[in-house]
């Protein structure tokens, strides 16, 4: 589902939105969007089962279960949900493109090349091989409205856009697959399911190793993986009718 740089949040366009996450940012993205669209389906996913009992008190449909799981088990088409809004301590569309693929692929994660971090701005990286950059060196106020041309906290021009900078990696024989976070609310992003399947099906298609990245204006996270088809398929036999 490709979306304009300027793109409608109509009521009709936020119909049916997944929280991956109860926690401060998650509890507030379900409040924030409740109030933008009250027709609103808003389910929110949680594993700890004490915030699953806080979100029901709140009155939203709650599902207790591992965020990742459910998407892997409930994310079927591209129409629905509206709205994924990623609220958990991971890289949600990495783990979720490891787990469609784990049947038919070999994932190995590798380092981000540091030729590579050298030109991403505030690096710092995390426990699960994933590296975090961001535009800003400073915290960002927890309502930014993101605009398109200057930092709400300095009022001075970015230096670039960091999903474009993304999307235009040549490094080294890598393929940089990005996925674009939106602004739906002051402090709130996310992206549509399919965003998450077209970066899928760019993946799939790839014979060089991929970075996959989450990224909005100011802010990503980025994973480096080979792929290799799974032994499983390479022994099946290719049968001709």
């Amino acid at each position: 589902m490709e979306r304009n740089e300027k793109f409608n949040l109509s009521e009709e366009t936020m119909k049916s939105i997944w929280i991956l996450g109860a926690g401060r940012f998650g509890l507030k993205a379900a409040k924030v969007l409740s109030r933008k669209n009250k027709k609103a389906e808003i389910t929110v996913i949680e594993k700890n089962s004490e915030l699953c009992r806080q979100v029901e008190m709140a009155d939203f449909k709650t599902v207790c279960m591992d965020g990742i799981e459910y998407l892997g088990q409930n994310l079927k088409s591209i129409d629905y949900p509206d709205w994924i809004i990623p609220a958990i301590p991971v890289h949600v569309a990495f783990e979720w493109v490891r787990l469609k693929m784990k049947d038919s692929y070999i994932l190995k994660i590798i380092p981000v090349p540091e030729g590579l971090i050298m030109s991403l701005p505030n690096v710092f990286k995390g426990k699960n091989c994933e590296t975090y950059m961001s535009i800003a060196d400073f915290i960002c106020p927890d309502n930014c409205p993101e605009p398109e041309d200057l930092c709400t906290h300095t009022g001075k021009p970015r230096p670039f856009t960091l999903y474009k900078k993304l999307e235009s990696i040549k490094y080294d024989h890598f393929r940089s697959v990005v996925v674009r976070s939106r602004q739906l609310s002051p402090g709130v992003g996310g992206y549509s399911p399919g965003d998450l399947f077209n970066a899928l099906d760019v993946i799939k298609a790839s014979t060089i190793p991929v970075l996959l990245s989450t990224a909005c204006r100011c802010h990503g996270v980025m994973h480096a993986f080979r792929l290799k088809k799974s032994k499983v398929l390479e022994k099946i036999p290719i049968v001709f009718f």
